[in-house]
């Protein structure tokens, strides 16, 4: 199916990580079969226009942009009318393919910024770094929300049981977090390392087990030996959330964890399309047709049935309010860096995934952190907890006491509590997306249509009554404010005229936003 641009329209949908919107004089293509192309985080067969126009498939498929013309291959594209606007077109695709289901997410997640600890620790997390961190937290003038205990807690992956070297107690650690404040989730995966003797024994039950939970857990190739894929940390087995068997098996590991050590909930990584691509597979062939589509829904429909959880990966379950997050993101200001956050948000939230946290303030692409000769940019790094500050949520992950000078830190802190400050009305916009499906970072074009500001992806709207403009632009000190209908009301008390555009000073202590002035 091919469609033309109409004159001044563009697109938005497909994935979240990809770079939008999509313009008549842009090249672009996005494979949302196996998400090569996008590599993860959120993605849905649709796609949307500012011309009250959206392309709907039940399937998935390829779509190319090229000579002002959208191409899709593959599924089975549907092109609707469904009004004027880019608004009219997300509601009425909303209402027919992806309602809203009016689920009640918990507030902690928003009240407050959280704190991770991949940054900071990457793979070498203990005990005794978690306290620290958390009371150095606390120390330098930031309030207890959900703290992440990432990627490195694990004894082997797979086994969901701490490390006991470097967690000598955790569930004294886990309450001393709680008494502090915090709400505590543990990183998991659905990949489990074929090797060691709880393996082998999930493969061979003990006497007086159910049989059928070996014969079913795992992915199996054509010749029924569990299918090994490849991923970041080398070969797995993949556990295979559409069977019931599966399911069990790791409810049993998480709830054991919330209940002997007092866990609160889980981030859920990996489970990627593109982790279950056939091109991962290093030992044939699986024994079933299952799509790699239906084994991510299935891991991300069986995290979200935990109230505290999180993903990054997530394909085809817009409208099913849930906490969701952008992908790693550089710490760099363009290409995957600090300038894609804004339009990654804006498009989650069009196709349906409003509850969105950015990358951990700095990036979370954690790589580039230990290349030779890295240094943070501090500028970067402030720029990125002001532009996180009005998000759903924030994320810290690197200490920010450590990477930054005490002026820069203060910042920091500053766009920590100016989150605080605003979750009353963060939250009110939460709410009413709760219930209705619609974003809560919108882009301008969402709330003030056919008015020259479709191609505004530099600043951004939470809910209809807050704009934001964050500094972008390595040494910027004053930007361009484009300004939705209405009047918009400054924290210094100016007040400017909608459809106007003004250049404003924005030196780095200050994050530019405004209120809708009645």
């Amino acid at each position: 199916m091919k469609t033309a641009f109409e004159p001044g329209e563009v697109w938005w949908g497909g994935a979240s990580a990809g770079r939008y919107p999509i313009k008549e004089t842009d090249t672009y293509t996005e494979n949302l079969i196996d998400c090569s192309t996008s590599a993860g985080n959120q993605a849905m067969p649709f796609f949307v226009s500012s011309h009250g126009r959206y392309v709907w498939s039940d399937t998935p498929f390829t779509v190319t942009a090229q000579n002002g013309v959208l191409s899709f291959e593959g599924g089975e594209p549907r092109l609707v009318r469904a009004g004027d606007s880019l608004k009219d077109a997300y509601l009425a695709a909303q209402k027919a393919h992806f309602p809203c289901n009016g689920r009640k997410l918990p507030e902690v997640f928003f009240q407050r910024p959280q704190l991770n600890t991949w940054m900071e620790f990457t793979y070498y997390v203990t005990q005794e770094s978690v306290l620290d961190f958390a009371r150095s937290w606390l120390d330098n003038g930031f309030e207890p929300g959900v703290f992440i205990i990432d990627e490195g807690w694990e004894r082997l992956h797979g086994i969901w049981e701490f490390d006991a070297a470097r967690f000598p107690d955790p569930k004294a650690m886990v309450r001393q977090l709680h008494e502090w404040g915090f709400t505590v989730m543990l990183w998991v995966v659905p990949y489990v390392c074929p090797v060691g003797p709880e393996f082998v024994r999930s493969l061979r039950p003990l006497v007086g087990t159910d049989p059928e939970m070996a014969r079913h857990l795992y992915l199996r190739s054509q010749s029924g030996e569990t299918a090994l894929f490849a991923w970041w940390n080398g070969y797995a087995a993949l556990l295979d959330m559409t069977d019931e068997y599966n399911r069990k098996f790791l409810s049993d590991q998480l709830e054991r964890l919330m209940r002997e050590y007092g866990v609160d909930g889980f981030k859920f990584d990996g489970g990627s399309v593109n982790a279950y691509s056939p091109s991962r597979l290093v030992n044939g062939p699986l024994n079933r047709q299952i799509s790699a589509q239906e084994l991510n829904m299935a891991w991300n429909e069986f995290g979200a049935k935990y109230a505290l959880h999180e993903f990054k990966d997530t394909w085809g379950l817009g409208g099913k309010n849930m906490i969701q997050r952008l992908r790693d993101k550089k710490h760099e200001w363009d290409t995957d860096g600090l300038a894609s956050i804004v339009p990654g948000a804006i498009n989650a939230g069009l196709m349906g995934f409003p509850f969105i946290c950015p990358d951990m303030v700095g990036g979370g692409e954690w790589k580039y952190r230990f290349m030779p000769g890295f240094s943070v940019d501090e500028e970067l790094f402030v720029r990125m907890a002001q532009c996180s500050a009005l998000f759903p949520m924030m994320q810290f992950s690197w200490a920010p006491w450590k990477a930054l000078k005490p002026e820069n830190l203060r910042l920091c802190l500053e766009a920590a509590r100016l989150h605080e400050k605003m979750y009353p009305e963060i939250m009110k916009a939460v709410n009413a997306s709760m219930l209705t499906g619609e974003p809560v970072i919108r882009a301008l074009e969402y709330e003030c249509p056919r008015r020259g500001l479709e191609t505004v992806i530099d600043e951004f709207m939470v809910g209809s009554d807050i704009l934001v403009a964050p500094v972008v632009k390595q040494g910027a000190v004053s930007r361009r404010v484009a300004f939705p209908d209405s009047k918009w009301l400054s924290p210094d008390g100016t007040v400017y005229d909608g459809l106007t555009s003004t250049v404003i000073s924005a030196p780095l202590d200050t994050l530019l936003w405004f209120r809708r002035y009645r």
